[in-house]
């Protein structure tokens, strides 16, 4: 006889995998739709939220629907807490400079999975990117560019990434290795809505950043 799982195992596992679905989501999720797609009914999915709400892991939009929480960042600061450290100067400059949403992000798996990010002081307009936000190493240019460097020999060799409506429709982003050392493959990253931009520079610009983090870690 095979021994039954745990109920306890059973709410956690549904709890994460609820979790893991708003962070995965192009946009904020309804209790409908996050229902749907853990083929859950709506009573039961309305507790397992109710308790990330309770933790800070999601929060509710102005329309009612679910969010990653800022309590994720604080969970994430012990998770390559050194790397994190010396990318956030870097990517506040680079975010400052060029009026759009910076952020790092690291190999976790087989997807990229945002470690910190900062949104300009004085754009109309930011792109949020939160911690946890996560996506397949093989779509986006974060992705691509820590793909990198887990499979040199299927990439030519370039200076930056780049992709337009690859993960969210209507962004853009140009993205750099950050191999540093003792730390997971990374990479430097900006995001904002599809627009003309002066992409060289941008990705001049952060491969700049990733020497100086690699020096400071070095």
């Amino acid at each position: 006889m095979t021994a039954s799982k745990p109920a306890s195992s059973q709410t956690l596992s549904r709890g994460l995998t609820a979790l893991e679905l708003v962070a995965e989501a192009e946009t904020p999720l309804s209790i409908s739709e996050l229902s749907g797609r853990l083929g859950l009914h709506r009573s039961i999915v309305y507790r397992i939220v109710r308790t990330l709400e309770d933790h800070g892991l999601v929060v509710r939009n102005a329309a009612g629907d679910l969010e990653l929480g800022a309590r994720l960042a604080a969970l994430a600061r012990n998770v390559s807490h050194d790397l994190q450290s010396a990318a956030l100067p870097e990517l506040t400059a680079i975010s400052n400079e060029f009026g759009m949403t910076a952020f790092l992000a690291t190999l976790d798996g087989d997807e990229a999975v945002t470690l910190t990010s900062v949104e300009p002081r004085h754009a109309v307009a930011a792109v949020a990117q939160r911690p946890g936000t996560r996506h397949s190493i093989t779509r986006g240019a974060p992705g691509r560019a820590i793909r990198s460097q887990l499979y040199p020999a299927e990439y030519a060799p370039a200076s930056f990434e780049t992709s337009h409506d690859e993960v969210i429709t209507g962004l853009s982003a140009v993205a750099v290795p950050l191999s540093a050392p003792g730390q997971r493959p990374a990479a430097l990253a900006v995001v904002y809505l599809t627009q003309p931009a002066d992409v060289p520079a941008i990705g001049a610009r952060l491969q700049k950043a990733a020497m100086a983090i690699v020096a400071e870690l070095s």
